[in-house]
C-alpha cells in the first residue's frame, strides 16, 4: 500500500508541475498580448519644417497618370475593413496611394503616421487641400460645407448619420462667395499658419482641385475632371454613404470619431503626401528609411490597382525590391483593388482584397 501511495503522490506531483508549466505558458502569451508595443522614436508630431522637408526629400519628379483621380471609384472598398481591423495592429505606419479612400483605411487601422505616395504631383495638391480642410473644420458638417462650398444647413449634430449629412447638403445651393472665402483661408492656412514654401504652381494646383469640388459638388465622380460624360462611376456622396458587406458604415465621415482621428493626424503633420512612383528609385525607399530609423513597422499598404500598371510595363521587379526595404512583420497587410465587371455595367468596378506583405515580398516579382 505504501508503494501505491507513493506512486499516487508522485503522479499527483507531476500533474501539478505540468499544470504550472501550462499555466505559465498561458500567462506568458497573455502578458505578451497585453504588453505595450515596442517603443518607437516617432515624435508626437512633425514640425512644419520637418513635414515639408520629408515631402521634398522623399519626392520624385511629377509623373503621368491617365486621369486627375480626384476621388475613388471603389464603391465596395469598405468590405475588407472588418478583416483588416482583425489583421493589422494599431499605432504603426500606413502607406497608401490615391485620393480620399486613404482616410477611410487610416481611420480603420489607426496608424501613428501615414504616407500617401502617388506618381502625380496633383495628388499632393489634393492632399494639401484636404489637410487644410480637415484642420479648419470643427466637425464633419463643417468639412462637407467647406469641401463643396455649400453653406451648412441647420440641425446637423455630432450624432447625425453620414447619409443624413449628405442628404441635407444635397439641396443646398453652392456659393461662389463661400468658395472664394474658403480658398483664401486654405491658402493662408498652408502658407501662413504652416509656413509651407508652396510655389505658385503648387497653389494653382490646389485651386484647380478645389474648383472641381466646387463645380461638381457631392455628385463629383472619378471621371468628372476627364472631360467626358458621367459614366457609371460612383459619386462622392455614394462613396461616403457606402457600407461594408454587413451594412455598417465605416468611411472616414461615418462618425465624428472617425473624422476626428484623421483630423488629429493631420493637425500633427502625420499624414505625409509624397510624389513618387512605386517602382521608382526614391520615394518608397525614403519612407522605408524613415520608418526603420524610428522602429515603426508598416501596418497596411494600400496599393489600389497600381500593380496592374507595373506588370503591364514590366516594372514589377523594382516595385518588389522597394517594398522589401519597408519594415515589415507577419501582421503587415496589402490592400489591393481588383476589377469586377459585376459592380458596374461598363466593367470598371473595383473591389478590395487583402494579402500579407511579408510573405509575398520575397516572390512578388516572380
Amino acid at each position: 500500500m505504501s508503494f501505491v501511495r507513493a506512486l499516487i503522490k508522485s503522479a499527483w506531483r507531476l500533474m501539478l508541475q505540468r499544470r504550472r508549466v501550462i499555466l505559465g505558458a498561458i500567462l506568458l502569451v497573455a502578458v505578451a498580448r497585453l504588453a505595450p508595443p515596442a517603443r518607437t522614436a516617432l515624435p508626437e508630431k512633425l514640425t512644419d519644417e520637418q513635414f515639408w522637408t520629408l515631402i521634398a526629400e522623399s519626392s520624385e519628379p511629377n509623373g503621368f497618370f491617365r486621369s486627375d483621380n480626384l476621388l475613388s471609384n471603389e464603391l465596395q472598398m469598405q468590405h475588407v475593413i472588418p478583416e483588416l481591423i482583425r489583421t493589422t495592429l494599431p499605432g504603426r505606419a500606413y502607406v497608401g496611394v490615391g485620393p480620399e479612400q486613404n482616410f477611410t483605411y487610416i481611420a480603420a487601422v489607426r496608424p501613428s503616421i501615414a504616407f500617401i505616395v502617388d506618381i502625380r504631383r496633383g495628388n499632393l495638391s489634393l492632399h494639401l487641400l484636404y489637410k487644410a480642410l480637415f484642420e479648419l473644420s470643427t466637425d464633419r458638417a463643417d468639412f462637407v460645407s467647406a469641401l463643396f462650398s455649400k453653406p451648412r444647413p441647420e440641425g446637423l449634430t455630432p450624432r447625425s448619420s453620414v447619409a443624413d449629412i449628405f442628404k441635407r447638403f444635397f439641396d443646398v445651393e453652392t456659393s461662389e462667395a463661400l468658395y472664394n472665402q474658403n480658398l483664401v483661408a486654405i491658402r493662408s492656412h498652408l502658407t501662413s499658419t504652416h509656413k509651407l514654401p508652396l510655389t505658385e504652381d503648387d497653389l494653382r494646383g490646389i485651386e484647380i482641385v478645389y474648383r472641381a469640388f466646387y463645380w461638381y459638388g457631392p455628385i463629383i465622380q472619378y471621371s468628372s475632371s476627364m472631360g467626358g460624360g458621367a459614366g457609371n462611376f460612383p459619386t462622392y456622396m455614394q462613396l461616403m454613404t457606402a457600407t461594408d458587406a454587413s451594412g455598417v458604415a465605416r468611411g472616414f465621415l461615418a462618425s465624428e470619431e472617425q473624422f476626428a482621428f484623421v483630423k488629429h493626424l493631420h493637425s500633427r503633420n502625420l499624414i505625409v503626401p509624397i510624389t513618387g512612383d512605386f517602382a521608382g528609385p526614391k520615394a518608397l525607399r525614403a519612407v522605408g528609411r524613415f520608418l526603420r530609423s524610428r522602429n515603426v513597422a508598416v501596418s497596411a499598404f494600400y496599393l489600389s490597382n497600381v500593380e496592374q500598371y507595373l506588370t503591364r510595363e514590366n516594372r514589377r521587379e523594382p516595385f518588389c525590391a522597394n517594398v522589401a526595404t519597408l519594415p515589415l512583420d507577419p501582421a503587415s497587410t496589402f490592400i489591393r483593388s481588383i476589377r469586377d465587371g459585376n459592380y458596374y455595367p461598363n466593367g470598371t468596378g473595383l473591389t478590395s482584397v487583402l494579402g500579407n506583405i511579408a510573405t509575398e515580398t520575397s516572390d512578388c516579382g516572380k
